[in-house]
């Protein structure tokens, strides 16, 4: 799974997952929304906004310092305004893709973990994997007050193309 091709299609994967699942909590009555699920969406905007900053160069800090900026107007977003945020940040991020070698390696100094050296196709999987766990416990916040998710895994997004 390190082919270039491969780590982007798994991004590919991942913004078409996420918006799978915004759409379907715009279906929904929005105090599910707001009242339930919103920190989830504003969490894995702010994780991806942060590690792509690490991607294209900045330190873990100076990442986390920018993502966490932008965390009180996030979390104040409309789920339709969270979609363009999502789809600006995708867009943003596969340019920047386009332009890296995957395998470039990157160290990565986390204040909780220490040093890591990662590539950055590494990295991209992280925050497929990471979307992923959010997204699938968001469907089961869904499921628990009693309204049904939507399919989001791989294989759909396959057939979707």
């Amino acid at each position: 799974m390190n082919h270039p091709e491969s780590v982007l299609e798994m991004y590919n994967y991942h913004s078409w997952a996420n918006v799978v699942i915004i759409d379907r909590l715009n279906e929904l009555p929005q105090h599910i929304y707001h009242k339930e699920i919103q920190s989830g969406f504003s969490h894995i905007y702010l994780t991806d906004y942060a590690w792509f900053d690490i991607i294209s160069g900045k330190s873990m800090d100076e990442a986390m310092a920018s993502s966490n900026q932008l965390r009180e107007e996030v979390e104040k977003k409309s789920i339709e305004e969270m979609k363009k945020i999502f789809l600006d940040l995708y867009e943003r991020n596969k340019s920047l893709l386009s332009t890296e070698d995957m395998e470039k390696v990157i160290i990565v100094d986390n204040p909780y973990a220490g040093l890591l050296e990662t590539t950055i196709s590494e990295s991209v999987l992280h925050v497929v994997t990471h979307g992923s766990y959010h997204r699938g416990n968001i469907a089961t916040m869904l499921r628990q007050m009693g309204h049904t998710s939507v399919m989001q895994d791989f294989g759909l997004y396959l057939y979707s193309k």
